[in-house]
């Protein structure tokens, strides 16, 4: 069985406000899972779970699936919009972050499964509060290494 890819990364909250500010999410993914999902989960506690190909696709062109959508914004960034009874919460992430994550994702296939080939149609877009299991320690790297990101934990 193949370990769960973890990534801890900054993106930025966009606001209505003239200013944004920068949130840690949880970037993952477990290849175990057929339906190739992908996890983001965000400082409150709420965790959002989509197909991997559509991380994937919006690096490139817009597109929407659900409650999620995704589109390149210029060269370097990639924005995220999550749709909720809660309201709109639109997220800009480097776009080198995402596809460092992302060629994890494909690096570490579960044994004789063929990368994103048939097997099971990616889920629709989900929301749901992750139990509370904030870390007493956390590597500790400043944020101009890695431009945010942090190492993935085993």
């Amino acid at each position: 069985m193949s370990p769960v890819i973890e990534e801890h990364a900054r993106a930025r909250l966009i606001t209505d406000g003239p200013l944004t500010r920068p949130v840690p999410v949880d970037l993952r993914y477990d290849p175990a899972d057929e339906r190739r999902t992908v996890h983001i989960g965000l400082p409150d506690g709420t965790d959002w779970a989509f197909g991997r190909d559509l991380l994937e696709r919006g690096l490139r062109t817009p597109i929407e699936r659900g409650a999620v959508r995704v589109w390149p914004c210029g060269r370097t960034q990639l924005i995220v919009e999550l749709h909720s009874t809660d309201g709109v919460e639109v997220f800009q992430f480097e776009i080198r972050t995402l596809i460092r994550f992302l060629a994890r994702t494909h690096r570490t296939q579960t044994p004789g499964a063929s990368p994103d080939a048939g097997g099971t149609p990616p889920p629709p877009p989900s929301r749901t509060t992750r139990p509370d299991t904030s870390r007493t320690t956390r590597p500790d790297k400043s944020a101009e290494q890695e431009q945010g990101a942090q190492p993935a934990h085993g």
